[in-house]
Protein backbone atom coordinates (compact mmCIF):
# COMPACT_ATOMS: atom_id res chain seq x y z
CA UNK A 1 0.00 0.00 0.00
CA UNK A 2 1.94 3.46 -1.37
CA UNK A 3 1.62 6.28 0.92
CA UNK A 4 -1.96 7.88 -0.03
CA UNK A 5 -3.65 4.86 0.30
CA UNK A 6 -2.07 4.48 4.30
CA UNK A 7 -2.83 8.11 5.17
CA UNK A 8 -6.63 7.99 3.85
CA UNK A 9 -7.21 4.70 5.27
CA UNK A 10 -6.04 6.43 8.46
CA UNK A 11 -8.26 9.28 7.92
CA UNK A 12 -11.20 7.17 6.82
CA UNK A 13 -10.50 5.33 10.50
CA UNK A 14 -10.62 8.84 12.07
CA UNK A 15 -14.12 9.83 10.50
CA UNK A 16 -15.49 6.89 12.08
CA UNK A 17 -13.62 7.03 15.65
CA UNK A 18 -13.82 11.01 15.78
CA UNK A 19 -17.42 10.53 15.35
CA UNK A 20 -17.36 13.30 12.59
CA UNK A 21 -18.94 10.92 10.52
CA UNK A 22 -22.25 11.49 12.37
CA UNK A 23 -22.28 14.98 11.00
CA UNK A 24 -22.16 13.57 7.32
CA UNK A 25 -25.65 14.67 5.01
CA UNK A 26 -26.74 11.42 4.22
CA UNK A 27 -27.48 10.25 0.95
CA UNK A 28 -26.67 13.45 -0.95
CA UNK A 29 -24.09 14.51 -2.77
CA UNK A 30 -22.67 17.41 -0.22
CA UNK A 31 -22.74 14.37 2.23
CA UNK A 32 -20.59 12.31 -0.32
CA UNK A 33 -18.10 15.33 -0.83
CA UNK A 34 -17.91 15.48 2.98
CA UNK A 35 -16.62 12.03 2.64
CA UNK A 36 -14.22 12.35 0.04
CA UNK A 37 -12.30 15.48 1.65
CA UNK A 38 -12.12 13.95 4.69
CA UNK A 39 -10.46 10.88 3.27
CA UNK A 40 -8.02 12.55 0.80
CA UNK A 41 -7.74 15.85 2.16
CA UNK A 42 -3.96 16.93 2.33
CA UNK A 43 -3.31 13.88 -0.37
CA UNK A 44 -4.84 15.13 -3.04
CA UNK A 45 -5.96 19.23 -4.19
CA UNK A 46 -9.16 18.03 -5.32
CA UNK A 47 -10.34 15.94 -2.37
CA UNK A 48 -14.05 16.95 -2.26
CA UNK A 49 -13.98 18.65 -5.73
CA UNK A 50 -16.28 17.71 -8.07
CA UNK A 51 -14.14 16.76 -11.29
CA UNK A 52 -14.29 19.05 -14.25
CA UNK A 53 -12.18 16.84 -16.21
CA UNK A 54 -13.59 13.61 -17.92
CA UNK A 55 -12.19 10.31 -16.66
CA UNK A 56 -12.28 6.42 -17.69
CA UNK A 57 -11.29 3.27 -17.02
CA UNK A 58 -10.79 0.25 -19.45
CA UNK A 59 -13.06 0.90 -21.84
CA UNK A 60 -15.70 2.57 -19.62
CA UNK A 61 -16.02 6.45 -19.62
CA UNK A 62 -17.74 7.61 -16.79
CA UNK A 63 -20.39 10.92 -17.01
CA UNK A 64 -19.76 13.77 -19.10
CA UNK A 65 -18.76 16.71 -17.53
CA UNK A 66 -20.88 18.59 -19.46
CA UNK A 67 -23.71 16.82 -17.84
CA UNK A 68 -22.05 15.69 -14.24
CA UNK A 69 -23.90 18.34 -12.95
CA UNK A 70 -27.10 17.71 -13.64
CA UNK A 71 -26.72 14.02 -13.78
CA UNK A 72 -25.77 14.21 -9.55
CA UNK A 73 -28.86 16.49 -8.92
CA UNK A 74 -30.90 13.41 -10.38
CA UNK A 75 -28.76 10.38 -8.18
CA UNK A 76 -29.42 12.92 -5.53
CA UNK A 77 -33.53 12.94 -5.60
CA UNK A 78 -33.21 9.00 -6.83
CA UNK A 79 -35.67 7.49 -3.44
CA UNK A 80 -34.16 5.01 -1.04
CA UNK A 81 -36.65 3.63 0.26
CA UNK A 82 -35.71 0.19 -0.23
CA UNK A 83 -32.50 -2.15 -0.59
CA UNK A 84 -32.93 -2.14 -4.60
CA UNK A 85 -33.39 1.61 -4.66
CA UNK A 86 -30.88 2.70 -2.51
CA UNK A 87 -28.50 -0.33 -4.43
CA UNK A 88 -29.81 1.70 -7.64
CA UNK A 89 -28.69 4.87 -6.40
CA UNK A 90 -25.39 3.57 -5.68
CA UNK A 91 -24.79 2.49 -8.99
CA UNK A 92 -26.00 5.41 -10.70
CA UNK A 93 -23.25 7.65 -8.23
CA UNK A 94 -20.07 4.62 -9.76
CA UNK A 95 -21.43 5.48 -13.14
CA UNK A 96 -21.30 9.36 -12.37
CA UNK A 97 -17.54 9.32 -10.70
CA UNK A 98 -17.39 12.72 -9.50
CA UNK A 99 -14.23 12.70 -8.43
CA UNK A 100 -10.55 12.02 -10.02
CA UNK A 101 -9.88 9.79 -7.58
CA UNK A 102 -11.00 7.83 -4.87
CA UNK A 103 -14.75 7.71 -5.96
CA UNK A 104 -15.08 3.79 -5.04
CA UNK A 105 -13.77 4.19 -1.12
CA UNK A 106 -16.01 7.50 -0.65
CA UNK A 107 -19.12 5.59 -2.63
CA UNK A 108 -19.15 2.52 -0.10
CA UNK A 109 -18.68 4.70 2.95
CA UNK A 110 -21.96 6.59 1.03
CA UNK A 111 -23.71 3.51 0.71
CA UNK A 112 -22.97 2.31 4.00
CA UNK A 113 -24.21 5.27 5.41
CA UNK A 114 -27.75 5.38 3.38
CA UNK A 115 -28.35 1.62 4.51
CA UNK A 116 -27.69 2.48 8.54
CA UNK A 117 -30.42 5.02 8.12
CA UNK A 118 -32.74 3.67 6.27
CA UNK A 119 -32.46 0.03 6.36
CA UNK A 120 -30.44 -0.40 9.76
CA UNK A 121 -27.93 -2.17 7.76
CA UNK A 122 -24.58 -1.75 6.73
CA UNK A 123 -22.35 -4.02 4.03
CA UNK A 124 -20.35 -6.75 5.44
CA UNK A 125 -17.52 -5.78 2.87
CA UNK A 126 -15.12 -8.30 4.85
CA UNK A 127 -17.47 -11.70 3.23
CA UNK A 128 -17.84 -9.72 -0.52
CA UNK A 129 -14.77 -11.31 -2.71
CA UNK A 130 -12.97 -8.66 -4.26
CA UNK A 131 -12.93 -10.09 -7.42
CA UNK A 132 -16.58 -10.72 -7.30
CA UNK A 133 -17.38 -7.50 -6.31
CA UNK A 134 -15.06 -5.45 -8.79
CA UNK A 135 -17.11 -7.65 -11.93
CA UNK A 136 -20.65 -6.68 -10.75
CA UNK A 137 -20.06 -3.19 -10.40
CA UNK A 138 -18.40 -3.57 -13.77
CA UNK A 139 -21.42 -5.48 -15.17
CA UNK A 140 -23.62 -3.17 -13.06
CA UNK A 141 -24.55 -0.01 -15.96
CA UNK A 142 -26.00 -2.92 -17.94
CA UNK A 143 -27.47 -4.82 -15.67
CA UNK A 144 -27.84 -4.56 -11.34
CA UNK A 145 -28.37 -7.68 -10.24
CA UNK A 146 -25.11 -9.06 -9.54
CA UNK A 147 -24.36 -5.76 -7.62
CA UNK A 148 -28.09 -6.47 -5.62
CA UNK A 149 -27.48 -9.82 -4.72
CA UNK A 150 -23.87 -9.62 -3.63
CA UNK A 151 -24.96 -6.48 -0.75
CA UNK A 152 -28.36 -8.37 -0.15
CA UNK A 153 -26.48 -11.48 1.15
CA UNK A 154 -23.68 -9.64 3.29
CA UNK A 155 -26.02 -6.97 5.30
CA UNK A 156 -25.59 -6.94 8.69
CA UNK A 157 -26.84 -5.50 11.55
CA UNK A 158 -23.52 -5.10 13.46
CA UNK A 159 -22.92 -1.34 13.18
CA UNK A 160 -20.18 -1.37 15.85
CA UNK A 161 -17.28 0.84 15.31
CA UNK A 162 -15.12 -2.33 14.80
CA UNK A 163 -17.71 -3.55 12.41
CA UNK A 164 -17.39 -0.27 10.52
CA UNK A 165 -13.40 0.01 10.45
CA UNK A 166 -13.21 -3.50 8.71
CA UNK A 167 -15.61 -2.93 5.95
CA UNK A 168 -13.32 0.20 5.39
CA UNK A 169 -10.20 -1.84 5.09
CA UNK A 170 -11.83 -4.35 2.94
CA UNK A 171 -13.13 -1.66 1.17
CA UNK A 172 -9.59 -0.35 0.17
CA UNK A 173 -8.61 -3.16 -0.44
CA UNK A 174 -10.87 -3.57 -3.56
CA UNK A 175 -8.97 -0.37 -4.87
CA UNK A 176 -5.63 -1.26 -4.30
CA UNK A 177 -3.21 -3.64 -5.99
CA UNK A 178 -0.49 -3.94 -3.59
CA UNK A 179 -2.50 -4.31 -0.18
Amino acid sequence: MNEIDKKSLENAKDLFSSGEINKIEIGTIKGLQQIHKYLFDGLYDFAGIIRKENISKGNFRFANTLYLEDILKKIENMSESTLEQIIDKYVEMNIAHPFLEGNGRSTRIWLDLILKKNLNRIVNWENIDKKLYLQAMERSPINTLEIKTLIENNLTEDMSLESFFKGVETSYYYEINDY
